[in-house]
Formats: C-alpha cells, structure tokens, sequence
C-alpha cells in the first residue's frame, strides 16, 4: 500500500521533499484494532485453485448480494468437513455443491460446511456459496459506500483482514487461487472495475449493466477488488516490444482527470523501467491501470491499483512496483509485510534514481533513513493483532526499504540488480507466496554470499549501530600508517552489527581515497596504509548504513589537521522548520580566532538575516537555521546562505517546504 508524499519542484533544481505527517502510512486513515482472535490462517486443509465473485450491488439500498463459486483441492485423505471465513454480520443463505444443499453453520465470522461425501487428498471440491448483507468496514475500509462530488461510489480495501467483510473466502495471503472472476451487476450509472481484462459488459434491460471482469493469473484473497463509481476512462499503452502492447487504463472521477492526468502519464515509463530492473510486467497478457476511490494512499489490487488523496509520482511508482512485489510474489504472512512494503517503498527511490538522477535517490533514501531509525521492534512483525502494527511505516516501509539499499551495498550494484530479478523470476516464488528466507535464498546464491549474519541482525533484530570512533596515523617509510579504531554502543538486539563500512580518508594536499572494513566486533582496531598525509576519516560517507556516527576525533587532537575551509550541504534539505549547516574553519596560526559569518539571503539576493558572526577556532563547526525564530514569517522557496571568512566567501542553496 502507499505513502504520503509531496513532489515539489521548483526552478531547474532536482529537488523534491516527503510529507511527513502519518505514520500509519496506508491505503486508508480509519485503522482499527483487529482482534487476537482473527481469522487467520484460514482452513489448512484446502487448497483454493479459483474464486468467482457474482456480485449485485444496490447502493441505494446498501445492500450487497452474492454468489461466490470457490474450487479447492483436498489436503486430506476423507475430507468431511471445511470452512471458509466470513463475517457474522453477513447472512448466508444456502451453501450448494450442484444442486446438492449442504449443512452448515455460520458464527464467529466462520462457515462450517459438512461436505457432501468425504473428498480424497487431491480432488478437487466445487461449491457455492449464496449470501447477502451490509458489508461492514473494518481496518483499512474493507467495503464503503461512499461518494465524490455528490455522486454514488463502492470500493473495497481488503488488505489485511478484510475480504471476509464482503465474500467468503479462505483468508490466507498464502493461499493463491489460479484464477479469479468477478461479475458486478448494479445500477447502470456504474462503470465497474476489478482484475484482470474486461470480457464483457451486459445490458439487463432493467436499469441494471453487468461488468464480467477475468483474472488468469495467481491471485490472494485481499488482492481481489471492486471499484464503482461514473468514472472517466483514460487509456494509454505499454508498448513493450516492437510489435506488442498491453493496454494501461486509468479510471478517474470525471471532475479530477484533468488534474491527475499528468502524473497518470508517467505510469508508462515506469513499466518500462522496473520491467528493465525485475523482469516484464507480471500481468502482461491482462492489464494495468488505476480506479479512483474514496481513502488517501493507494492500494495495489492486482493489475488496477485503487487510489485516492492526491495523486502524486512517488505513490503511482509504489503501487506498480507492487505488481511484482506483492502481487506476483506475495508476502507468504504478514510478519513478512516488508517483502511487500519495504521493496515497493525502495521501488520508488529507484525510480527517482532512474527517472531523475542519482541525486532524487540520494534525497529519497536520506528521508528513509532518518523515518526507519524510529522503527521500534523487528521488521518481522512479531505483533500482527493490528493494522497500525503492520503497517508502521517506519518499520515495514522505510526499515524494509533501508535494508534493500544496504544490501545494495552489501554486495554491490551488479549482484544486487541480479539479486531483484532474480528473485521475481524464480520458480518457488513467482506468483505465489514468499517468506523472508526464499529472498536471502536468492541474494546467497546470485552473490554467492553468506548473508546470515545480514538478515539476522536487520530483519530480525532491532535498532542500528551507534558507532565511536578515533584515530591516528604514524610515518611507515615513504608511506603513512593509519590506525582506526571503531566500537559501537549497545542499545538493541543483536548488541552490535556485523557491517562492512566504507572509511573514507582525506588528505592534507588534497584529494581523498576510500577503503572497506568488515566490521564484526564491537570494539575493533584496522590499520590501513596510504600514501599521502591524512587529514581526516569519515566512516560511511556515502550514507549507505542505518546507525548513528559520533564525532570522529584524531587522537590526540591536533588542530592543525584542519587545513581549509569547508561548507557544507545543509540537512535536512528540504526542511521545514528548520536545518543545520556544517562548516569547516581552517588552522591559521597556535590560539588564532578566524571572524566568520553566515548570512542568509532570499531568491533574488535580499539580506533576511545574519545567522552567525563571531570568532571560531579551527575545527568542525555547525549553526542552526530556525525559521520558527524569526520576528517575521519566512515563506515556502529557495533561500541562499553564505558564509564569510576573511578572503573565503561560499554560498549554497537550500530550500524551506511548509
């Protein structure tokens, strides 16, 4: 399901900023508890090959009826009896094999059928069951009646727990139908939307059209929807061979197709680049496409993604890549949820990276970082009693995104992209369900890796290093001897992280060089050789690890160390409401100030404030820009600040976001 963001920009600079204002970041904001006594994981004892969903839909009268023929295989030697899950509120009328009435009993969201004869291991079991009721709303909508614009509106949301609100079913992520059917008959006003490729549409004659909607693909349970409303239909088409072309159809509230029309556009380019990066698109003989609904986010219903709020870059590009993690390969439970939301979330950075450079991934996975490192507990969810649980963002999102960029890291660019197509391509997996051991399985063998210590510290551990550490450096020929030592504290489980962190090494002439310790102790010593004086140590540079770093010191201090002067990027950028600026202050003599001041300007070079002057000593400084502080309200652009030293004069950009 996807996320919050606001895509901003502004001139000609790549720059882009996330809303931060939900944590529980899906599909719909109503979360509710789910109780201990869930339905979950559906009935062991059958494997369901195909759902049909015949559904009548009386808005008017908020009244859904249905038949659904469910074909399932036998598990057991002299199967007697089944169930399936449905909720209470619903009133089941007849359940049929044929024309065959079979007992049954429906309390505590559970059908309990007694077959007609007992079925032997493997045979196949087709029944029927008719039913009717208000569907009511249960985690992240489940079934609405709602509108827009003051017009009729039906979607469903079923995702985790909530197909049983509006269909019986075998409620279990695991279990994947072969195919799936869904009929919609309503009022005429209706253009009704779900999986797979349209067969027909049908007349009634009595006010009333039939929407007979075909899925052939693998399928769960929640990842089969309805959409209903008077939509608009734009049409594009990947074309992704010289001579082929699946249509991609947007359904959208007539009033808002306009406005939504422009980041509809870009879904085309998407599919073709994460069709690059995992392989085709995994429904290509069916479609793709978008249906308006009634919540803020998206939900990834398998080939039409439902949507609403506003629709923007970053939640269009997470919902697709859905299609291959997630809908293809599906979460095998929900303690694994990050297999789908971690990878969708990073899907999107790799489409920033793609799509508008190395930079937007940059920025998009800083933001990632900084929400993962409120993740409480592991990202295998060992609380799946609620929805809030499972979709904490910081957790299944970002955390789950963050491991996918260190990984990236891990095992560098070639094996990781190997390692994503790798797995939406292989045979144990693809479209049916995984659990995070079928994903390292993949990444040992394509890196040819030992990863354990990797998965077990970040996916089912908790926290990140909080690294210490201080050096210094001794003449070793015409060479120079570097000694770093690096310890972590401990304030999570594993007590410290195995890593392999880049150390980056700059020099007092210029020019900087970068090695690669294993760290896996948590207190280490390394010694590395390097030709010229070393100035300064940086570990992770590049931002790859989720932890924390305190100051490296060079032991013992020596200030001549700092040479020149250096401003830095402020962070974060964009900020709202305020960012800090690091700067660098040069060694000029023993006991010697150097007068330093930051200004900060507007777009077109007016003077709003003087950040800071006074006199500093060499070494690492930083200053905060608090536009919370100011007499006067500081408006939503781009703003200059500048720092003055003597002869040294430097000015960067940053941007304020309200």
């Amino acid at each position: 399901m996807g996320k919050y963001y606001l895509f901003i920009l502004i001139l000609a600079l790549p720059i882009f900023t996330i809303a931060q204002n939900n944590d529980a970041v899906c599909s719909y904001s109503n979360t509710k508890q789910i109780s201990s006594q869930i339905n979950y994981p559906g009935d062991s004892n059958i494997d369901v090959t195909y759902y049909k969903l015949e559904l009548n839909v009386d808005y008017d009268n908020h009244l859904l009826t249905g038949v659904t023929t469910i074909h399932a295989k036998s598990k057991l030697a002299a199967l007697r009896n089944i169930f399936l899950d449905l909720e209470s509120n619903m009133i089941v009328e007849n359940v049929k094999i044929g024309n065959t009435a079979l007992p049954f009993t429906h309390d505590n969201n559970v059908i309990d059928i007694t077959l007609d004869r007992a079925y032997q291991e493997n045979e196949l079991i087709t029944l029927q069951v008719y039913y009717e009721g208000n569907p009511q709303s249960s985690g992240f909508g489940s079934f609405v009646w709602d509108e827009h614009n003051g017009e009729p509106l039906v979607w469903s949301l079923s995702e985790p727990y909530g197909s049983p609100a509006w269909w019986p079913c075998k409620d279990t992520p695991a279990d994947k139908a072969d195919s799936s059917d869904v009929w919609i008959t309503a009022d005429e006003f209706f253009t009704s939307v779900s999986n797979g490729t349209l067969e027909e549409v049908t007349d009634n004659g009595d006010g009333t059209k039939t929407y007979k909607w075909k899925n052939r693909y693998a399928i769960s349970q929640y990842l089969i929807s309805i959409a209903m409303t008077n939509y608009e239909e734009y049409d594009q088409y990947f074309h992704y061979s010289p001579t082929d072309s699946m249509l991609v159809a947007h359904y959208m509230y007539p009033e808002k197709m306009e406005t939504v029309k422009p980041v509809l556009s870009e879904t085309t380019n998407m599919l073709e680049v994460y069709s690059d990066l995992f392989g085709l698109y995994p429904f290509i003989n069916e479609k793709y496409g978008h249906a308006q609904c009634g919540f803020s986010g998206g939900m990834e219903h398998q080939s039409v993604t439902s949507i609403g709020g506003t629709i923007r870059t970053s939640l269009v590009s997470h919902e697709l890549a859905h299609q291959w993690f997630g809908d293809k390969i599906t979460c095998k439970d929900w303690q694994n949820i990050w297999l789908n939301e971690g990878f969708a979330t990073y899907s999107e950075a790799l489409y920033w990276e793609a799509a508008y450079g190395w930079d937007h991934y940059v920025e998009d996975m800083d933001y990632k970082m900084d929400r993962a490192k409120g993740a409480s507990g592991s990202l295998y969810v060992e609380d799946i009693t609620s929805v809030a649980s499972i979709f904490n963002y910081n957790r299944s999102y970002a955390k789950g995104a963050v491991v996918l960029h260190m990984l990236r890291h891990v095992v560098g660019d070639d094996d990781f992209f190997n390692i994503l197509k790798a797995y939406a391509a292989d045979p144990i997996v693809a479209y049916n369900a995984a659990e995070t051991g079928d994903f390292q399985r993949v990444a040992e063998e394509v890196s040819g890796k030992d990863l354990e210590y990797f998965f077990s510290e970040w996916i089912y551990g908790s926290g990140y290093p909080k690294y210490t550490s201080d050096w210094d450096y001794s003449a070793s020929g015409n060479n120079y001897l570097v000694n770093l030592s690096i310890s972590q504290e401990s304030n999570s489980d594993p007590s410290y992280f195995t890593m392999p962190i880049d150390v980056r090494i700059a020099f007092e002439q210029g020019g900087d060089t970068t090695f690669t310790v294993f760290n896996n102790q948590p207190v280490q010593e390394f010694s590395i050789t390097v030709s010229d004086l070393p100035a300064s140590i940086t570990l992770d540079p590049d931002n790859w690890i989720l932890k924390e770093i305190a100051e490296i010191e060079q032991s013992p201090d020596d200030p001549t160390i700092y040479t020149t002067f250096q401003l830095e990027q402020n962070y974060p950028n964009p900020f709202n409401p305020s960012t800090k600026i690091n700067f660098t202050v040069p060694y000029i003599g023993a006991g010697q100030l150097v007068p330093v001041k930051i200004k900060i300007y507007d777009i077109l070079g007016n003077e709003i404030g003087l950040l800071l002057n006074n006199e500093l000593e060499a070494g690492e400084h930083s200053v905060v820009f608090d536009t919370a502080n100011f007499n006067f309200p500081i408006s939503s652009g781009i703003y200059i600040y500048q720092i003055i030293a003597g002869n040294f004069i430097e000015s960067k950009k940053m941007v304020l976001v309200k």
